[in-house]
């Protein structure tokens, strides 16, 4: 149903859509088909930014880095800077040239020869020095003017100029459009060699000043090492240090050894007092005394040889054990046991000849002993020592080790500035160079784009023209059809009538016309229409016409059926009740009014059609009479008329409708056509539903022909 009211909207527009894109089409025409054709020149740039093969020192780049990379790049390209070295050649070209690129324009042809002359000084200096001209300069402004004049200008080169990478390979696409080949190809050749010079030119001088700094840093570096390695020297020397860990080792070491020595010794006094007391308590005195007394003299010569024992364990713990030591000390110990064994073999002679193992064990636990006791304070003695050395290392420990840890520092510091300085010198060296792949050549003009042009005016012409039927038709809420009317109140139509391109039409000349194709199809509606309601009025006599408001041709509907009804022999009375608005009052002569009957009941009239009109006021019917004067009129006039019609005020104006409905047997309502129903509306659908069977339809009135599916 949607699609339908669409497409009967277009059907009723069909002469825009044809006329509208055809116009546009044919303007179209007539803007383009002058226009000069386009010739296209590009190249590429080799930039070995992801080419392996030209990174001989670092990693071709990959990846977020390698597109930010060519970001740059061809953000490079595309700079005002670049741009207007270009501009510059252009004009130098084309002052200096027999064919010039372009016609010359007004600003161009204005110059003088001592002005043409300057004005190539000019140009050509700033394109050797990268400069810009001045537009606050009043000289340097006109001759930018000039270049702005020839569409030389960087606006106007970046508008033509396409820039991109070829996906994802190492290569950059320079594309240039101009209206000639020759001046295309100059441009994309003149803007790479600019670019490659400009961008080699800044990686060389940023590569020099990384040289530079890096290299006065790694002197800086060099020297805060060698000051920190000399600190470090000197302060050894000075305090006479070789190597302060293995002179602390062996301390440790040494001092170790002697306290296990000096342990084991005072175990060994322990053991041997213990030892030698027992074998004293197992002699007599009596036998102690003997024994003493034979071996006096033995005794003597081990004492004394004990005594050069003690000298020389004492020597032997000094020299921390040096083997020349060691070897006296066996030999006199040697000594010692054959005196002991000695001084056994004259006791085996005596009366105690039966204790001689215990004496020996005694005598032997004796050296023993004695020479642990010699070695305690040795011992005791170097363990001191070693303490007093260890003290004096402990300061120069920590001060050796912040020395040696400012040594690590700087040199590890300058290990990496070297390391860097070391890349970037050999990166320097062997830098990547952009180059030129092939030189751009002058390209046969590109497929004209003219017919396309005027075809695609004529495409987006009817798109926004059924674009805008479309929008127009979905947000138009208005009522055009009968059927739209019944799904929007829910009441019935009885019939519709087309709209009437007369302005003014006679009822009676109406019925006496035939053949005339719309007034036939006028009285074929009436005819619907007076069907529809003698089926439902039946044997009544009352028939009110009203509207949701004014002006939507109830009159005209009233007075119609009238003259329907007479038509099939009918006595027909048509009454004006509309009191402000007496559009049939004042259409027709009036005879009898509307007051003067329900004052004083008189009304003669032998036509088929009686019409009883009013005289206006803003008075209502119950203000003219009482109801039940009124009723008792109303009786009368049912036995003369087959039917009366009365024309009721529209809703809007509900109370003064309402008492007119008072005395009406049925009800029809006139809709406009084109009309939406706004809420105030609905209020009076909804009253008209409230009288169920009283209300008879809806007549669809002043409907258009085209909307009729």
């Amino acid at each position: 149903m949607e699609l339908n009211n669409f497409l009967n909207l277009l059907k009723r527009y069909k002469r825009a859509l044809i006329l509208i894109p055809l116009a546009t089409v044919i303007v179209t025409y007539f803007l383009v088909h002058r226009l000069p054709n386009v010739y296209t020149s590009e190249a590429q740039i080799e930039t070995g930014i992801v080419d392996d093969s030209q990174n001989l020192i670092t990693e071709a780049m990959q990846g977020t880095a390698a597109s930010q990379k060519f970001s740059n790049m061809i953000a490079d390209i595309q700079m005002k800077k670049l741009l207007n070295q270009i501009a510059y050649k252009l004009m130098i070209h084309d002052l200096t040239s027999q064919f010039p690129f372009r016609p010359p324009s007004k600003d161009m042809r204005n110059l003088n020869p001592s002005a043409r002359k300057h004005a190539l000084e000019v140009y050509t200096l700033m394109h050797d020095n990268y400069g810009e001209l001045s537009l606050d300069n009043p000289d340097q402004n006109g001759l930018d003017r000039v270049i702005g004049s020839m569409k030389y200008d960087a606006a106007s080169i970046s508008s033509k100029l396409v820039v991109f990478r070829s996906e994802n390979s190492d290569f950059i696409t320079v594309s240039f459009d101009s209206d000639n080949p020759e001046l295309s190809a100059f441009v994309v050749n003149n803007l790479i060699g600019e670019f490659i010079k400009y961008y080699n030119l800044q990686t060389r001088q940023n590569q020099d000043r990384a040289v530079a700094f890096l290299d006065s840093l790694l002197t800086a570096k060099r020297a805060g090492m060698d000051s920190a390695i000399s600190k470090l020297k000197d302060y050894k020397i000075s305090h006479h240090i070789l190597n302060l860990n293995e002179q602390a080792k062996s301390l440790y070491t040494q001092l170790a050894d002697i306290e296990t020595r000096k342990e084991q010794a005072l175990k060994d006094i322990a053991a041997y007092t213990g030892s030698i007391n027992n074998i004293d308590k197992q002699f007599d005195p009596n036998d102690k005394k003997y024994i003493e007394s034979t071996l006096t003299e033995i005794n003597s010569n081990i004492l004394t040889n004990k005594q050069k024992l003690e000298q020389l364990t004492d020597n032997w713990i000094r020299s921390n054990y040096a083997d020349s030591y060691k070897h006296s000390i066996d030999s006199l110990q040697g000594l010692v046991n054959r005196q002991i064994n000695e001084s056994i073999d004259k006791s085996t002679n005596t009366p105690l000849a039966s204790k001689n193992t215990l004496i020996t064990q005694k005598l032997n636990m004796q050296v023993q002993l004695d020479v642990a006791k010699f070695s305690i304070k040795s011992l005791s003695d170097e363990v001191d020592r070693l303490h007093k050395e260890l003290d004096i290392l402990v300061p120069n420990e920590a001060s050796i080790q912040s020395l040696e840890d400012n040594g690590d520092v700087a040199t590890r510091e300058y290990l990496e500035v070297l390391q860097k300085y070391n890349q970037t010198t050999m990166q320097a060296s062997f830098s990547t160079q952009l180059r030129q792949l092939e030189l751009a050549v002058p390209e046969p003009p590109q497929s004209s784009k003219k017919m396309l042009l005027v075809i695609l005016s004529g495409v987006v012409s009817v798109l926004v023209l059924l674009t805008f039927l479309f929008f127009t038709f979905y947000l138009d809420s208005s009522i055009k059809q009968p059927k739209a009317l019944v799904k929007a109140t829910g009441l019935p139509v009885l019939g519709s009538i087309y709209k009437l391109n007369a302005q003014k039409i006679d009822l009676n000349k109406l019925w006496e016309t035939d053949g005339i194709a719309q007034t036939q199809s006028f009285k074929d509606q009436l005819r619907s229409i007076r069907f529809e309601i003698d089926q439902d009025i039946k044997d009544n006599k009352v028939l009110a016409i009203t509207s949701l408001i004014d002006g939507e041709g109830k009159s005209m509907v009233a007075l119609s059926l009238a003259h329907t009804y007479a038509v099939i022999g009918k006595k027909v009375l048509v009454i004006d009740g509309n009191f402000e608005n007496r559009s049939i009052s004042t259409s027709i002569p009036i005879k009898t009014t509307v007051e003067d009957f329900f004052k004083y009941s008189i009304l003669t009239s032998d036509a088929a059609i009686t019409v009883l009109g009013n005289k206006g006021g803003s008075h209502t019917l119950l203000e003219l009479q009482d109801e039940k004067t009124i009723t008792d009129r109303f009786k009368d006039l049912r036995y003369v008329y087959d039917l009366i019609i009365i024309e009721i005020p529209a809703l809007e104006a509900m109370n003064k409708a309402k008492e007119w409905l008072l005395f009406a047997d049925k009800t029809i309502a006139v809709y406009e056509a084109g009309q939406a129903l706004t809420e105030s509306k609905n209020v009076s659908v909804e009253y008209l539903k409230s009288l169920k069977d009283k209300f008879s339809g809806w007549v669809f009135n002043k409907m258009d022909p085209r909307d009729n599916i």
